[in-house]
């Protein structure tokens, strides 16, 4: 199975590109694809956003009020520092089997949380994966390297 490494703390979704993500606690991860109604998804390299909850935790130390999903983060994982993992890493969570793709991407035209809080981890901090086998993720399960 690999290495028991993290555990999802929040799956999100947007309907469309440029708003927020909200979590919803479960959702299908469909092969080359994505999660199922979220806007991002689609045949590209960036299928799923990842982003290490403990990032998101210091971020809230410095008094930002971000809920799951603000960073447009789709999974959100207690306990993998996902940056430092190198591309082509390979992830499994219940059926599902990601493999990251990117690490970081430029902050297009300062998004809603730049302009809330003045700065914005998912450019330093999120990676992403494109889906190689499909399964249900929800919160609680296992994000296993493998």
């Amino acid at each position: 199975m690999g290495i028991k490494m993290g555990k999802v703390m929040a799956v999100c979704i947007s309907e469309k590109r440029g708003t927020k993500k909200v979590n919803v606690n479960e959702a299908k991860l469909i092969p080359n694809f994505g999660l199922d109604q979220d806007a991002h998804a689609g045949n590209w390299h960036r299928q799923v956003s990842l982003l290490s909850f403990d990032k998101v935790e210091e971020f809230r130390k410095r008094g930002a009020a971000v809920l799951e999903g603000a960073f447009g983060e789709n999974l959100l994982v207690e306990g993998i520092d996902f940056k430092s993992l190198p591309v082509g890493t390979k992830f499994s969570c219940g059926e599902a089997e990601l493999e990251l793709t990117q690490i970081g991407k430029e902050c297009h035209s300062h998004c809603e949380i730049y302009k809330q809080v003045g700065d914005c981890i998912m450019p330093r901090e999120g990676v992403f994966a494109r889906v190689l086998k499909g399964g249900t993720i929800k919160v609680g399960d296992d994000l296993y390297v493998i």
